[in-house]
């Protein structure tokens, strides 16, 4: 790896860039050089070593199909087919040449032709791994996984510890539902291959989706013991046992997890939450402040921590920790929503008039909001702004509780008129809620008793 980012010949080609010099390359340098920017994705580079390139061997056919293949990464397709067409006669016989071409319909969304181009390359008995999982890839846009796994078995015929033929052979059969067919290959290659990361990464995941959580630990120990700074199959592995509800055993995988991290914030996070689950408060909370240590900005454990100050009965650091979270993270809802019902309980309407606003603003569809940022407002006095919002919500809704609540606020602000207008509404709608809003709203059970008076 360290001689392929020390390449001499790059070196010298960039040097000669930056000096303005003019040195002379052979066609087989070139490709070179262009290859190691097309694999570095330097794009850029690659296309400006091309155009030197072509200047200095313009009849070149390798450099020119490697013209192409930087246009197809440029996503210049004009050209690239104008380049296809060009080169189609006297290249038919080049891998790289028709793997540009399946590249180009492939990216044009044509799997099928991609699929034709790859197919007459695997007649010249080259890269057959690459062009197999070339065409199991296109089967796979094409919804087929039954000729994709096809495909992806043959690539890992051609190389038995290719990663990325394996993964996706388990991938296939998954679509397939063909799960006995899927566990009985997984087994058969980890009896060829009893090392290999991949295959016992495969064996815990096939376990876990599964729900027999044993087995995929037993799986993912094999892992970690081939590769015990595998931070993510620790996740794996204590996600296992929270499944399980084995709290206490979720923590010990985390606290493994910890030796080998180096942002060990999510983590703590992780562990604070098994905690939570174990009804352990005090350890939970000591998790998530450790969390915040970590990263002081890192909303998921501010919010919990307001949680657990919640239950233990401390409001004011719930409310002092959910408006830090919401201040982290201003777009998230639910927190919105947390943060309001946490001012309303501590008395602070005003305060949170500023989360139910947003969250009417944001969630329109949702009654709910209307319905209690109309009742905070009426509990602040503003019956003028009420009436704005319940308006407003009536557009929305047609719900009689928007309707009672509008009664209400029209006797509030003396618009009697209008009062019995919206209380003839909501009793249309639904009557059953009268006497609970009689309770909520003197108003309205003084114009009922004004109205039974009436008809005596």
């Amino acid at each position: 790896m360290e001689e392929f980012f020390e390449n001499e010949l790059v070196k010298k080609f960039e040097e000669m860039v930056e000096n303005n010099d003019e040195l002379y390359f052979e066609t087989e340098e070139y490709e070179e050089i262009i290859i190691h920017y097309l694999e570095m994705g330097d794009i850029t580079f690659a296309e400006m070593a091309t155009n030197f390139a072509m200047k200095l061997h313009p009849n070149s056919l390798e450099l020119k199909i490697k013209k192409f293949e930087v246009y197809l990464e440029l996503e210049n397709y004009a050209p690239a087919k104008e380049l296809m067409m060009e080169l189609k006669e006297a290249s038919m016989e080049s891998t790289d040449f028709l793997v540009c071409c399946a590249k180009y319909y492939s990216n044009l969304g044509n799997p099928r032709r991609a699929i034709e181009y790859c197919e007459k390359a695997l007649e010249l008995e080259e890269e057959e791994n690459f062009l197999h999982n070339f065409i199991a890839d296109e089967f796979v846009n094409l919804e087929d996984p039954f000729n994709a796994l096809k495909h992806y078995k043959l690539a890992l015929t051609f190389d038995q510890q290719d990663e990325y033929s394996l993964e996706n052979i388990m991938f296939c059969y998954n679509q397939l539902k063909r799960t006995d067919e899927a566990i009985e290959f997984l087994n058969g290659y980890l009896d060829k291959f009893a090392f290999s990361e991949t295959a016992w990464y495969e064996y815990g995941q096939f376990y876990f989706n599964r729900k027999n959580y044993d087995e995929a630990i037993r799986g993912f120990d094999y892992l970690l013991a081939i590769n015990p700074q595998s931070v993510g199959v620790y996740a794996n592995k204590a996600a296992c046992y929270e499944a399980m509800g084995e709290w206490l055993k979720a923590v010990e995988v985390y606290e493994e997890m910890l030796v080998l991290e180096y942002t060990k914030s999510f983590t703590y996070y992780k562990i604070g939450l098994c905690y939570k689950e174990n009804k352990q408060l005090a350890l939970a909370l000591q998790a998530f402040q450790k969390s915040l240590r970590d990263d002081p900005q890192f909303y998921l454990s501010m919010m919990e921590q307001s949680y657990i100050y919640e239950e233990m009965g401390g409001m004011k650091e719930a409310l002092h920790f959910a408006r830090e979270a919401v201040l982290m993270n201003d777009s998230n809802l639910d927190y919105q929503k947390r943060l309001a019902y946490l001012y309303i309980d501590s008395g602070r309407f005003d305060e949170s008039l500023v989360a139910l606003k947003k969250l009417v603003d944001t969630e329109p569809t949702r009654f709910y909001n209307w319905y209690a940022y109309a009742e905070v407002l009426m509990l602040t006095g503003d019956f003028d702004e009420a009436v704005v919002v319940l308006n407003n919500a009536t557009k929305l809704h047609n719900r009689a509780e928007i309707f009672y609540q509008l009664s209400n606020c029209y006797f509030h602000i003396n618009n009697p008129k209008s009062g019995r207008s919206a209380l003839a509404k909501a009793l249309k709608l639904d009557p059953q809620l009268l006497e609970d809003m009689k309770q909520k709203y003197p108003f309205l059970r003084e114009e009922v008793e004004r109205e039974k008076t009436k008809k005596k």
